[in-house]
């Protein structure tokens, strides 16, 4: 770490230094908590994310409390975990930092949502820390909950499931049923045992590698967006992540079998997605078409949801995606897009009035009427040769795509995430309409053949 930052208490000597990337495995890492990362294609210094001390070793055990004392918060703090995160690590950093008389252990499957962060702000009293302990919906709660009144937190990882520890939103279910990200804060420091994160349940690293899968398909999809609607586009976060990316899919079978190792190079990749948000100060880089699908399964799944994980179901709508941009992509000839229907209606039926309406109003800003679609189209033909070619160069063939993912222990298709075929192809068809990014399921629906490519899926 620079000497900027907060100095981060070396862990605990790594049982297998020679599993680390040359540097350790915050590698580069430290140059964007430090500040000194530069964009070689504009000689810019990154931006310093607001996460100010970030720790990846194979055992942090021993080394809790200085983690924590580095970061230099003063007053009480609390230890925050669910049933089994509280078994996995919480126990032990509630000790390490004398908070176990002050520790918060929620239910086994709590939820994101804004009861549940006003049930835990009530729990958090008299504490100026919160120092959680586990995944997404544990580090969503404690970033929201200290977000609204100024409160520091800090995060030690349990799994290696999703990319948003650092993140400065918070993934949280409104009274509706529609999930958003919310404005939160990031926490300051990170910590992630890999030896805890790689003895998680299997799924979970599954899901954090369905996450990371998705890199090329939201790639094409922003990259498509950029050249033919002139919206932001910002190359560093692939840039960034390319050689870790590689060193990952070449151990991706021991991400299945809970290698530590594999799923060091896995955290890796997260953080680094992570922190491609302070770059970029979107999620497009990792959220486009792909994850719209996933939304549309949390949000209108009910009663027929599997329990799977966010990143799980990302990693089977990656392969659709896949399918989709591919199947659009080696036509000589763009395909012709007529005007943007919207069936209010229909959306009613399918997410509820309330939702439907908010969904209805992102998907108005990205519609196309006849003026815009006539320019779209003679855009599409002007630059399609050189856009095709753009997009196919950085594609991965859904082959490989299936293949990772499976050595993995990731599901490939809707029926293994036990979900519903046809509510997935309802998905696939209509997640599109829920926010204003414009993907290739964009193209395909104006296109008339969004109908098909859904068919085929599940």
């Amino acid at each position: 770490m620079s000497a900027e930052a907060p100095q981060p208490i070396r862990a605990a000597p790594n049982k297998a230094d020679h599993l680390q990337p040359a540097g350790g495995w915050t590698a580069l890492i430290d140059d964007f908590v430090a500040g000194r990362w530069i964009s070689p294609l504009t000689g810019l210094p990154a931006p310093r994310p607001a996460t100010q001390s970030l720790a990846i070793s194979e055992s942090l055990n021993g080394c809790e409390a200085e983690l924590v004392g580095a970061l230099g918060v003063d007053g009480r703090l609390a230890v925050v975990a669910d049933e089994n995160t509280w078994e996995a690590l919480g126990r032990r950093v509630a000790v390490a930092l004398g908070a176990d008389d002050r520790a918060v252990v929620l239910g086994p499957r709590p939820h994101a949502d804004l009861p549940s962060a006003e049930a835990l702000k009530d729990k958090l009293t008299e504490v100026e820390h919160v120092v959680a302990v586990g995944s997404g919906t544990i580090n969503d709660l404690c970033k929201y909950v200290t977000a609204q009144d100024g409160r520091s937190c800090s995060v030690f990882a349990t799994a290696a499931s999703m990319d948003g520890y650092t993140s400065s939103t918070a993934s949280m279910a409104l009274p509706s049923g529609l999930k958003i990200s919310l404005p939160a804060h990031a926490p300051k420091g990170a910590f992630f045992d890999l030896e805890v994160i790689a003895a998680a349940p299997p799924r979970m690293a599954a899901a954090g590698f369905g996450d990371c899968l998705c890199s090329s398909v939201a790639r094409i999809d922003w990259w498509m967006s950029h050249r033919l609607l002139d919206s932001f586009f910002m190359e560093e976060p692939y840039l960034v992540a390319a050689e870790n990316d590689k060193e990952m899919a070449a151990r991706v079978e021991g991400i299945g079998r809970g290698e530590v190792e594999a799923v060091g190079y896995l955290v890796r990749a997260l953080v680094l997605s992570g922190l491609g948000v302070a770059l970029t100060k979107v999620s497009n880089h990792g959220s486009m078409g792909e994850h719209q699908i996933s939304h549309y399964i949390d949000c209108f799944a009910g009663k027929r949801h599997p329990g799977t994980l966010h990143g799980q179901q990302v990693g089977v709508a990656s392969l659709t995606m896949a399918r989709i941009q591919a199947e659009i992509l080696c036509r000589d000839r763009p395909p012709e897009l007529a005007p943007t229907r919207i069936d209010e209606s229909d959306m009613a039926r399918r997410m509820g009035l309330s939702i439907a309406t908010e969904c209805a109003r992102e998907y108005r800003k990205k519609a196309l009427d006849a003026d815009a679609v006539e320019a779209f189209n003679r855009r599409l033909a002007e630059l399609w040769p050189s856009l095709r070619a753009e997009c196919l160069a950085v594609s991965v063939p859904v082959t490989q795509m299936k293949a990772e993912l499976e050595a993995a222990g990731g599901a490939t298709t809707a029926a293994e995430l036990g979900l519903d075929p046809a509510f997935y192809r309802e998905a696939v068809r209509h997640a599109h309409e829920m926010r204003n990014r414009f993907s290739f399921a964009d193209i395909a629906c104006d296109a008339g053949l969004l109908d098909d490519l859904a068919a085929a899926e599940g």
